[in-house]
């Protein structure tokens, strides 16, 4: 049940935000804050230095904007930061700005 309300909570941001421009409606800056306070360490120890090779490596495993939400949510479920949904979509549209720029 969990896992059909998320992705049906997915499809509905992807809806929504794809109406304008996927992270137009975004706050990147809270975003960044986010990313910095809770994902940098993590991805620091897994892929050593500032823990960004995690967004640049030739084979990383998001492919779209919505693929990036789902991903966040992903980690923020699995350690259990209990990100309201717009901190899932505000830290998604930062990486999305620093290294992703997807459309």
């Amino acid at each position: 049940m969990i896992k059909y309300i998320s992705c049906l909570s997915l499809s509905m941001i992807s809806t929504i935000a794809s109406a304008n421009g996927f992270f137009d409606k975004a706050d990147i800056n809270a975003g960044k804050a986010l990313v910095q306070e809770n994902c940098i360490s993590c991805h620091a120890s897994s892929y050593g230095g500032d823990g960004s090779e995690i967004y640049t490596r030739p084979f990383h495993k998001v492919e779209s904007s919505a693929a990036l939400v789902a991903q966040v949510r992903a980690c923020s479920t699995n350690l259990n930061l209990q990100w309201f949904e717009e901190d899932e979509f505000n830290a998604a549209a930062y990486l999305n700005k620093a290294y992703y720029k997807f459309e």
